[in-house]
């Protein structure tokens, strides 16, 4: 492909919102974006010498007075020349334009430039969605959506029930504890977690309005998440023998004796065994970086490797050595699985066999049978 991967995903990037503006004609709503905007996205993402504007032919449709003014109107065909290494892609756009001017000479020149930056518009739309793509698709699925406001601790906050329309709750503390209570009474794991996802949003809201995002463990919502942990893990305990599934977990969900420790790899709703190993990432922060071969590294978690979790990263087995620069870039990009396709490298058959290695080197110690006080060097979350 001619162009580099780079340009391939500037592309591709979805339009800003702030550089889309909007017009009436004829009664309708008009969205476009500015000519000089157009030109200055070609210079960022071709390279100011890397592209050029020629002007095929020019036609005056039209020329007036208009009382005091002048009036003309004028098309425009213009080809755009994009050099991509040894290849040249060309594109081709026809544009028009109008111009007013109390002189007839300031109203064809107004005119002309309308038509050619019109024309201009035209030709660079064909690349992609910086240049205004996505404004001829009715839904504009191509321009980012504008953020949403920071939630406000005035507002209610809606408890979510699967086949409910839910309860309002004035208070932070009270919408937690009623959500806690609904996580605690779910029979299964699939209920759990469709409360869960109903009402993740609304635990994320409040927590940035609480402005708890800098407190990774005693924050609302990583408590509630906790919370979810705790309830999953006993949803997944097998009920004792001649117990019902709901003795069972009223009998394992008090605090007057030792949790039994459940591999969550066994829950309903993909991998949750999350290993965390410090030994594991800085032997993997030992090895140079997987792209470039730099050193030193630092251990990447790979986070298309399992599902995401709130505030979790993968688990530790999952990573990579990235040098500094390639370890901003990834982190940068949206589409991580498409960042190491691009580089042809697979990460997740790097990460196993540096799993592997680490573990030869420094097997798990055994379960203590007596004290579970003592925790091993491995700590699943």
């Amino acid at each position: 492909m001619p162009l580099s991967d780079t340009q391939i995903r500037q592309l591709n990037a979805k339009l800003d919102p702030k550089y889309v503006r909007t017009r009436k004609v004829n009664g309708a709503e008009l969205h476009y974006v500015e000519g000089w905007h157009v030109i200055a996205e070609a210079n960022r993402i071709f390279g100011h010498d890397a592209w050029d504007r020629r002007t095929l032919a020019t036609s005056c449709i039209w020329s007036g007075a208009s009382g005091e003014f002048f009036v003309a109107a004028y098309s425009a065909r213009v080809r755009i020349s994009v050099r991509a290494g040894e290849a040249t892609i060309v594109r081709d756009g026809s544009g028009s334009g109008e111009g007013r001017g109390l002189t007839r000479g300031v109203a064809h020149e107004l005119a002309l430039k309308s038509a050619e930056t019109d024309a201009t518009k035209r030709a660079l739309v064909t690349f992609g969605n910086p240049f205004g793509l996505p404004l001829y698709d009715r839904e504009q699925c191509g321009v980012r959506k504008p953020r949403k406001g920071k939630a406000q601790l005035g507002e209610k906050w809606v408890l979510r029930t699967p086949g409910s329309t839910g309860a309002n709750f004035d208070k932070p503390s009270e919408y937690a504890d009623a959500l806690r209570t609904l996580m605690s009474e779910a029979r299964n794991i699939d209920a759990l977690f469709a409360i869960w996802e109903l009402n993740v949003e609304a635990v994320r809201d409040i927590n940035k309005a609480l402005k708890q995002d800098h407190l990774p463990k005693s924050g609302l919502a990583p408590q509630l998440a906790e919370h979810l942990k705790r309830c999953a893990a006993t949803l997944a305990t097998p009920p004792a023998h001649g117990a019902t599934p709901h003795q069972s977990k009223e009998a394992t969900s008090g605090d007057f004796g030792p949790r039994v420790k459940v591999d969550k790899s066994a829950l309903a709703i993909g991998e949750l065994k999350r290993i965390r190993c410090r030994e594991h990432l800085r032997f993997v922060a030992r090895h140079p970086c997987v792209i470039c071969g730099r050193s030193p590294s630092h251990a990447h978690h790979l986070r298309h490797a399992q599902v995401r979790g709130l505030g979790l990263k993968v688990s530790d087995e999952f990573t990579v050595p990235l040098c500094a620069i390639h370890h901003n870039e990834v982190h940068k990009t949206g589409r991580e699985q498409q960042w190491w396709v691009d580089r042809n490298v697979e990460p997740l058959k790097v990460a196993a066999t540096l799993w592997r290695e680490s573990r030869e080197l420094r097997p798990l110690p055994p379960e203590p049978a007596s004290s579970p006080s003592s925790e091993p060097q491995d700590v699943q979350q």
